[in-house]
């Protein structure tokens, strides 16, 4: 398969993936991503080339400098110690542990594979652990272990995987020539990644006041700094970029972002454009895990030595090595922890054991994309031009314990932390590290949901709208009233019970048939005094006679409520059918359409008052929301039937955004009233103004298009 077709398979691949996932969130997306890989390799006999330098390039690079420059600044400065420390010791133990046992456990495989595949499985998913983590309520000190680690970890891991795996090709292992080498390329590249970012830093600080502060620019130029400062550090230092392009991410978060660039939208633009990297990068790594598997399985089938049933059985034990070592590394540092705080007694949660705290902290320790893009790039020989040595075996087993992980703690975890929210990786959760680190906050019996709050802010929204109203703007005002309206009653019969939506939307039905023969009574009058023709009359009462159909195949069924979009949809599909009438009349009825449909919109608010205005009608039976609806999208109607010239749509446009300012500034006082009384808390109010000041972005945005 040519590498553009390969491409776009893989980017459509992953778009499915996560479609998937919405409908089965307990499986996690990279879990999903390995099974359909695998059945398209089985079904379509599909292979992706692959070639080493560009696959840790192109995947390596990007997503450690993305776990760099999402550390969170406090945690890092604080723990800076503990935190390096943890990420070379934890990761050098998995290595020559993990190594050694692997060789026994595998004779055919030569040593210097063994610690390879070891380093390599000893990365852990740092999204994965930090949710893990801070859901399972670990102790602080074992906090800063999974937490920590995990961010860092990555580098120490490749390097020590890098090593091992040329040590292999050329078959030359000397302990002194990997002690210098290992210092000058972790040391080199720690300087390396510094230095280029700081020069980069400095040629964008430069580029600023020369008046180059685009902000697409900005965004573009700190997507391609990962894969310079890579290259540079590997290509010209022969150092290593992984360690490098780590430290260049957390130079970049420390000294990166300066609030003197003025330019907020560069932090949203450049924020958004990560997410799609990662998101993307991530799934296309565990799609080519799934497509690579039967070509390591059918090796492994066909090779004499290795029964498959026992490769699986390695997968198993290796992964069950490297949770030992990991339990009894995080055990060891709570009790080295609570000797220096000099307690009695370990360091123990209201209701979770020691032990317990740390097998959840070993189980949380997922293998994720990092792991999957090293052992992809294992070259296919050595040096001599032999194949690499148990090279498919290694892939198997690398494999193997990534999915063994995955499902692990997708069933485990939740029965022994005794929660149930799903699993989260690289792939489907793209926020920063602080915001995985902070827990949601306590239920309270006064705050109300975010649906409930929505409501609240939306209703100040229209009757800020209803103040603002006047004749010059009542198309405006009702075509935004009538948005808000859609959202308010679908976000109210969503809060409602199955019963009283059921009340509701009979009570709607009701009302809807009232207003269907007000609109019936006003065609037939308009007719009968001929201010329309014969045909005008036919082409109407055949669209209200479509209407109530409709309507009465509607009764029993849940009602499927509109928005703005299939508003403007309907629009569009009424423009249309007006066109083909027009079309295939013998002369212009659209000043009769319009004046059918203005006095249509009449007739209906007439009946309706009338019907309200009955002795026998309890009228507060009926939803507020929902009358209010009806005679919006009514008045609505009649404002639509007007004719607006060019300069008046114009000016009609101004006025709509105008409006839906007021509308949002009258949202965020909202937002401000539930909180100081008690409502919401901070981080409930904090989402509703980004909903707001998304949509007063996007209001920008479309004013600048139209300007």
């Amino acid at each position: 398969m040519h590498i553009l077709e390969a491409v776009i398979l893989l980017m459509a691949l992953v778009i499915f993936s996560n479609v998937v996932d919405h409908f089965v969130p307990a499986v996690p997306v990279s879990l999903i991503q390995v099974l359909i890989g695998l059945a398209v390799a089985i079904f379509t006999k599909i292979s992706i080339p692959l070639e080493t330098d560009w696959f840790l390039l192109l995947f390596i690079a990007p997503l450690l400098f993305n776990d760099g420059r999402r550390f969170p600044k406090q945690e890092l400065w604080k723990l800076r110690g503990p935190i390096l420390a943890n990420a070379i010791a934890l990761v050098f133990l998995t290595t020559i542990v993990g190594g050694l046992l692997f060789h026994v456990l595998i004779p055919t495989m030569p040593l210097s594979v063994s610690f390879a595949l070891a380093a390599i499985l000893s990365p852990t998913d740092p999204v994965a652990v930090q949710s893990i983590s801070k859901r399972a309520k670990l102790p602080e000190g074992i906090l800063h272990i999974v937490s920590g680690e995990s961010l860092i970890n990555d580098a120490s891991g490749l390097i020590a995987f890098k090593y091992a795996v040329e040590a292999t090709v050329t078959g030359v292992f000397s302990l002194k020539a990997a002690a210098i080498d290992f210092v000058y390329i972790s040391i080199m590249g720690f300087v390396s990644g510094i230095v280029i970012i700081a020069i980069i830093l400095l040629i964008e600080n430069w580029l600023y006041r020369q008046g180059i502060n685009d902000v697409i620019f900005s965004t573009v130029l700190q997507v391609t700094t990962p894969f310079v400062v890579y290259l540079l550090t590997e290509e010209f230092l022969h150092a290593s970029g992984v360690i490098a392009v780590v430290a260049a991410g957390i130079v970049f978060h420390f000294y990166g972002t300066a609030p003197d660039r003025s330019q907020p939208e560069l932090k949203l633009v450049s924020e958004r454009t990560w997410d799609i990297i990662i998101y993307t990068l991530n799934g296309i790594v565990f799609l080519i895990l799934g497509i690579e598997l039967p070509i390591a399985t059918s090796n492994v089938i066909q090779n004499d030595k290795i029964n498959t049933f026992a490769a699986v059985g390695i997968s198993f034990v290796a992964w069950l090595i490297l949770l030992v070592i990991r339990v009894v590394w995080i055990y060891v540092y709570q009790l080295a922890s609570t000797i220096r705080s000099r307690k009695v007694k370990f360091v123990k949660t209201k209701e979770m054991p020691t032990f317990k705290a740390a097998l959840l902290a070993g189980l949380s320790g997922v293998r994720g994309a990092v792991t999957m893009a090293g052992v992809l790039s294992i070259p296919m020989v050595v040096a001599n031009g032999d194949g690499f040595p148990a090279r498919s075996l290694a892939l198997f087993v690398a494999a193997g314990v990534i999915i063994i992980s995955l499902v692990v703690a997708t069933v485990m975890l939740p029965l022994i932390s005794e929660d149930k929210a799903p699993l989260l990786t690289r792939a489907n959760a793209a926020n920063d590290p602080d915001e995985l680190t902070e827990s949601d906050s306590d239920p309270d019996e006064h705050y109300i949901s975010e649906d409930q709050a929505r409501v609240y802010i939306m209703k100040l929204a229209v009757q800020r709208i209803e103040e603002e109203r006047r004749p010059s703007n009542q198309k405006e005002a009702y075509d935004l009233i009538l948005d808000y309206q859609f959202l308010i009653r679908r976000l109210e019969l969503k809060l409602q019970n199955k019963q009283e939506m059921d009340s509701i939307i009979s009570d709607e039905l009701a009302l809807r048939r009232v207003a269907l023969r007000g609109e019936r009574a006003a065609i037939q009058r308009i007719y009968k005094d001929k201010e329309i023709s014969k045909e005008t009359f036919l082409i109407s009462n055949a669209r209200l006679q479509r209407l109530e159909n409709r309507m009465i195949h509607s009764i029993g069924r849940k009602i499927k409520l509109g928005h703005g979009t299939s508003q403007q949809f309907m629009r569009l599909r009424n423009k249309i059918s007006l066109m083909l009438i027009q079309r295939h009349s013998h002369h212009d009825i659209s000043d009769e359409l319009a004046l059918v449909q203005r006095e249509q919109a009449k007739g209906a608010i007439k009946e309706l008052s009338s019907y309200f205005a009955r002795d026998d009608i309890d009228n507060n039976r009926f939803d507020g929301q929902s009358v209010y609806h009806l005679i919006i999208h009514y008045r609505n109607q009649i404002e639509l039937a007007k004719e607006h010239s060019k300069k008046q749509i114009q000016d009609h446009t101004l006025q709509y955004q105008h409006l839906r300012i007021k509308a949002l500034a009258a949202e965020r006082e909202g937002v401000q009233i539930l909180l100081e009384q008690g409502n919401i808390d901070w981080a409930m109010a904090a989402r509703l103004r980004q909903y707001i000041n998304y949509s007063e972005t996007v209001l920008i945005m479309d004013y600048q298009n139209d300007e």
